[in-house]
């Protein structure tokens, strides 16, 4: 059959995994009650098993000791006897779909924070802060070396007795076992520094200990990077000589391995390669330890396609390929790739949404589906017909919000009207595809454009509704998702005006949608600092324009997630844009054929002038509310949520009541402008049960 490469079983160790295809390690952020895995962590995993994932791997530096914290990010805790009844949940939901779960297991040393929970002393090899959490540490002493190594055959431990199938031991990311290993912060002269197999020392004792506890029947791997990508730190020929180092001892049952270290931003971005990226950026790197090794290999960054999977595994470039973000993605999508249903699988897009929150101390969510993780509230992957009365569903907008509601009122086997007034789908998204390295986020609107067209959808493109087209209609449920517009007239002192000729300031929809020239001289205010004054920035630049981007805020792009802020900035450092921050755009006026932006500190109130040739804001968006009050009176429920029932993920009481006309909602931007997760998640709550 198709895809036999990504089928073929596979051993590890003693274990065998049904397919290919493995969900890699990564902090979730669900761990509750002191880092138990409760129900929301369970039913997250289970439903990758049930949609057929071979391996999953959870718990992203799950901590063994307790002096490793794991508090404010909500990571696992092995420290404690008291997580074996919560893994033995998750193994019995996981192995009842025929899937197989390990944990990675780790001491994080000095790549931490201390404040906060038990106000914990940081430990490294030679006491050298980490420069991305800015967290000092202190040198570790030989007796807390002994009881480190010590913990983590305790946390194999537990580990095992709660039926998970395996461990991963973390050496990668700059965690405690290869801070020994790199000279870049292992300064040490004692038997845990210096030559190579001293620096080696500490991860092997820490592997001799795990085997000695949990025996050969259990599966325990590594984590590795394949190179750090530091002038002074380990080289892929040095990462080469480390895993033949330990495969040699012939204990480690599997190799993960991932390009880069992320002890800086800039190598942060890298580890969890963004749309900025190709495809598979680092594979050579895994497909060189690969070479030197006889233990199985998994490698995962940046592939999302079941085709990308298969041609690695055909070139036997790695043994095992890691789709972690696409399963956050869809949970489903080796039973999909089975049932012969490719084109829809809901492709990851590389929004870092996902890893970008939980480097924000937030759980992890998808830009895209907002049923992940929220399976144990009842949201659904797959959307169950109604058995109620059919119903006449209008949807106003084919933004994210409007197409995600347009979709599930069709799962629900509605007949289902949806208008747009633009000529094609995909409201902010299709202006935010149009900037550097963003192209990839038109993905989310080509899957609905798919799936809107599989479910029959009358689409009526370049038709802006009003009461009239949708009274014709005779809707029972009128959705409106008109999302708004750039809210430029905040500030009278800027000079915006609607007519474009008479305007002295521009929005960053006008710069990235084509509407309006780019200049050669511009200065771009962003007062929001998330994606679209950095994509302006870098597409005006693109366009060969003299840039700077200004904002009131600590920097520019401050709200642009960790793995994601890293390439926007290389980008504009290499176009040579001006950042500046700490200033508001105070008014602009011109002179002659320019115009001078003033600006004005937010500290100090004093001001300073730019003469450019042409002023880009982005200040956020304003709804655009005209339909919904010009419905809200005819409608029966007054275009009111319940929002007792809509945060608990219930049905709106309206729809069980009887009456005549139309129930009214509205979601997304023209609701309140919040981001593109948040209206489909409006969306998927409030449709699934129409």
């Amino acid at each position: 059959m198709a895809f036999d490469a990504l089928f073929q079983p596979i051993q590890i160790g003693k274990l065998t995994i049904r397919n290919r295809v493995v969900s890699t390690a990564h902090a979730e952020v669900y761990a509750t009650d002191g880092g138990m895995t409760t129900e929301r962590y369970v039913k997250y995993y289970e439903e990758k098993a049930k949609g057929g994932c071979g391996l999953c791997i959870c718990g992203g530096s799950s901590v063994v000791s307790i002096d490793s914290p794991q508090a404010w990010w909500s990571s696992v805790n092995l420290a404690t006897d008291r997580i074996i009844p919560h893994f033995q949940n998750l193994a019995d939901a996981v192995h009842q779909h025929g899937g197989k779960i390990m944990i990675q297991i780790t001491h994080m040393g000095r790549r931490s924070r201390w404040d906060g929970h038990d106000w914990v002393t940081l430990l490294s090899p030679s006491g050298i802060r980490e420069p991305v959490h800015r967290s000092t540490c202190k040198t570790i002493e030989e007796e807390e070396i002994w009881r480190i190594i010590g913990d983590f055959a305790q946390a194999a431990r537990r580990a095992k007795a709660g039926g998970l199938d395996g461990v991963e031991l973390s050496a990668v990311h700059q965690h405690l076992i290869d801070q020994f290993w790199s000279p870049r912060v292992n300064k040490r002269t004692d038997q845990w520094g210096g030559n190579f197999e001293n620096r080696m020392r500490f991860g092997m004792e820490v592997l001799k200990a795990v085997r000695a506890e949990v025996g050969d029947d259990f599966a325990v791997g590594m984590r590795i990077c394949g190179d750090e990508f530091h002038p002074d730190g380990l080289s892929h020929e040095d990462m080469k000589q480390i895993a033949a180092y330990y495969d040699a001892t012939g204990q480690v049952d599997f190799f993960g391995v991932v390009g880069s270290g992320c002890d800086t931003h800039d190598t942060l971005a890298n580890v969890i390669p963004n749309m900025a990226y190709p495809p598979e950026p680092f594979l050579h790197l895994a497909a060189g330890i690969k070479e030197v090794v006889k233990a199985p290999v998994i490698h995962a960054q940046n592939i999302k396609d079941p085709n990308q999977a298969e041609r690695i595994l055909e070139g036997g470039y790695v043994d095992l390929v890691g789709m972690t973000r696409a399963h956050i993605a869809d949970p489903h999508l080796i039973a999909k790739i089975k049932m012969g249903q490719v084109d829809r699988i809901k492709q990851c897009v590389g929004a870092n949404y996902c890893i970008d929150r939980q480097y924000q101390g937030l759980d992890v969510l998808c830009i895209q589906n907002a049923a992940t993780s929220r399976e144990y509230m009842g949201l659904p992957h797959i959307i169950e017909k109604s058995e109620g009365t059919k119903r006449k569903v209008v949807v106003v907008g084919g933004g994210p919000g409007g197409m995600e509601a347009a979709r599930v009122a069709a799962e629900r086997g509605h007949d289902v009207t949806q208008f747009e007034a633009a000529e094609q789908l995909g409201g902010q998204i299709t202006i935010a595809s149009k900037a550097p390295q963003r192209d990839q986020i038109a993905g989310i609107t080509r899957w609905y454009q798919l799936e809107l067209a599989r479910l029959g959808v009358d689409l009526r493109l370049g038709t802006r509704a009003d009461e009239a087209t949708i009274a014709d209609l005779r809707p029972d449920i009128v959705v409106l998702a008109t999302g708004g517009q750039p809210f430029m007239s905040q500030h009278p002192g800027w000079g915006y005006a609607e007519n474009p000729e008479e305007s002295l300031v521009v929005s960053t929809w006008d710069i990235l949608s084509g509407r309006v020239a780019p200049g050669s001289n511009v200065l771009v205010y962003d007062a929001i600092c998330e994606f679209s004054g950095m994509s302006a920035a870098d597409y005006l630049a693109d366009k060969g324009a003299k840039v700077e981007i200004v904002t009131d805020d600590i920097k520019p792009g401050a709200a642009v997630g960790g793995t994601t802020f890293p390439t926007y900035y290389r980008s504009l450092y290499k176009k040579e844009v001006i950042m500046t921050s700490d200033l508001a755009l105070h008014r602009v006026y011109r002179e002659g054929t320019s115009l001078v932006a003033v600006l004005e500190n937010e500290y100090t109130g004093t001001q300073e002038e730019r003469v450019v040739d042409q002023v880009v804001v982005e200040n956020g968006v304003r709804p655009d509310e005209a339909l919904y009050y010009a419905l809200k009176g005819t409608s029966r429920n007054r275009g009111q949520l319940d929002l007792e029932a809509l945060y608990a993920i219930q049905p709106q009481p309206c729809l069980s009541e009887e009456g005549e006309g139309f129930l009214l909602f509205r979601l997304g931007d023209c609701s309140a402008p919040r981001n593109t997760h948040a209206a489909i998640y409006d969306a998927l709550r409030i449709c699934k049960d129409f």
